[in-house]
């Protein structure tokens, strides 16, 4: 697998970072498997540095030029290189359905004649490169419009409304590009009659255009862009740029916004101009975990209340088996004293082992990203740590004699910044898992796939997705994470647990 771009400078260090889950959740849409996703990933970050260098887009400072904002340059690259693939032999590794589309015509348009190119993807083109990434960040991203301003420095008073100007200025280049598109008698005479009733949220479309459009693609096409009421437009960028997973890749990208909405973000945090609708649906989603919560702890206090059979002693070693504490205890001095550190670099991979009590904490910060996160397997000497210990068997808290073994991998880093995955293989079956472990010096996970994450001081936690978290006996699973280190010092972590059980 080839290794990922180094960044030259800061510029490139934060566009790795702000967009490298963006690359790895499409790539992994494109794959049969993480590793595949990963190598597709690394090799389309690459190529998509190289354009976004030679064109002088993005954070990186060159001439000004109408492209791609960086996020669907990347996507696009994801794309090329599956193409690539498919061209070289390597098509097996690909998904089948993307094959298909590969090998199809809807594939060629994108890389055909400039006015048989999808409408969205024109449109999108002709937008300066700063009104074309405040337009994507917010519609296919769906990232909050402060974050939104604070990536592009805007300014957060103002972004809600030049939002509104730049789609406004999006669907003005749609409809030229329709106009100019060749097209037959019949479509012609319709698109005068679709710009006009796509102006107007509240007008119905004549029965004879609505048949038109069941029937013509690209009429069709430049409708969905045209019509910007009715939340249709991210699924237009989404599928008219990206192409083949467009609108799952939008999927995605929506459920992780939920998902931060939903783990405790105030209220804020949320632009000025962001809908009521979605603030009470955040407001919601919080309460309920409240809700959640409370009710859990009510069991929990009812449960330790009943009269439990057997001697005291063994009452008090199943309170002490089943008890999690609230807060996140530093490590005892023995398992600090047992976990030697080192300094962690692409070549040398520290080792990671010890002990230490999970957190416990249940507030997620970032999106589960798919199955594409780097296997120990496939990056130069992984360090394994591995040992016995009890690990949960079931989601109701009950703990069974399990032995897991760890793997911690330094994937790559960078100045001020890394990429590692961890590798956990357990002997006993699991629906739900929770690991965690410490680190030295100061380091801060900012990004994670496959798993929700929460950090306190130096202690992380990972807590499963809906879709992996069940393992079977003497099964694996793998999740991938992006942090933040001082340059200094990078030494391995410590005190790995699963499920509230050391790892040794």
């Amino acid at each position: 697998m080839p290794d990922l771009p180094t960044p030259q400078d800061a510029a490139e260090a934060a566009l790795f970072t702000e967009s490298w889950d963006a690359v790895l959740s499409y790539a992994d849409l494109c794959t049969s498997g993480a590793a595949s996703a990963t190598e597709l990933a690394s090799e389309a970050f690459a190529l998509g540095i190289q354009e976004a260098r030679s064109a002088g887009s993005g954070p990186m400072r060159g001439p000004a030029r109408r492209v791609l904002p960086v996020i669907p340059l990347l996507l696009t690259a994801v794309r090329t290189t599956a193409a690539t693939w498919e061209l070289a032999g390597r098509g097996h590794r690909l998904d089948p359905d993307l094959r298909l589309w590969l090998n199809s015509e809807k594939a060629a348009r994108y890389h055909g004649m400039p006015l048989q190119r999808p409408i969205a993807l024109r449109g999108l083109r002709d937008l300066q490169e700063a009104d074309a990434a405040l337009l994507w960040l917010a519609e296919v991203e769906a990232l909050p419009l402060t974050v939104v301003a604070r990536r592009l420095s805007l300014d957060p008073a103002v972004v809600s409304s030049e939002l509104a100007q730049v789609r406004a200025l999006f669907r003005d280049r749609c409809h030229r590009n329709h106009l100019d598109t060749p097209m037959d008698a019949e479509c012609r005479s319709y698109a005068r009659l679709l710009d006009a009733v796509t102006r107007s949220p509240s007008a119905d479309t004549p029965e004879d255009l609505s048949r038109h459009l069941a029937t013509c693609v690209q009429c069709a096409e430049a409708a969905a862009c045209l019509r910007l009421a009715g939340g249709g437009l991210p699924a237009a960028l989404a599928g008219g740029v990206i192409g083949w997973g467009g609108l799952a890749y939008l999927e995605r990208r929506r459920r992780a916004a939920e998902v931060r909405l939903g783990a405790g973000r105030p209220v804020a945090e949320l632009e000025a101009g962001e809908p009521k609708e979605g603030a009470s649906k955040a407001r919601l989603v919080r309460n309920s975990l409240l809700a959640a919560a409370v009710l859990l702890s009510l069991v929990a206090l009812g449960v330790s209340m009943m009269p439990m059979g057997g001697s005291g002693h063994d009452n008090a070693a199943s309170d002490d088996a089943d008890s999690q504490p609230v807060g996140d205890p530093a490590p005892t001095l023995s398992s600090v004293g047992n976990h030697p550190s080192g300094t962690a670099s692409p070549s040398t991979r520290p080792t990671a082992s010890g002990s230490a009590t999970d957190s416990g904490d249940r507030n997620p910060d970032t999106e589960p990203q798919g199955t594409a996160s780097a296997t120990a397997g496939n990056s130069p000497n992984p360090t394994r740590s591995s040992g016995s210990g009890p690990g949960s068997g079931s989601g109701s808290g009950t703990t069974t004699p399990a032995s897991c073994d760890v793997t911690y991998d330094l994937v790559n880093q960078w100045p001020d910044g890394f990429q590692a995955a961890i590798t956990v293989t357990t002997t006993k079956a699991l629906d739900t898992w929770r690991v965690a472990w410490s680190y030295r010096d100061g380091q801060q996970v900012t990004q994670m796939w496959d798993a929700s994450v929460a950090q306190d001081g130096s202690r992380v936690t990972a807590t499963a997705a809906d879709y992996n978290k069940n393992v079977a006996a003497d099964g694996s699973f793998t999740f991938g994470f992006l942090g933040t280190w001082d340059n200094s010092k990078n030494s391995a972590p410590y005190g790995f647990t699963l499920n509230g059980a050391a790892c040794k």
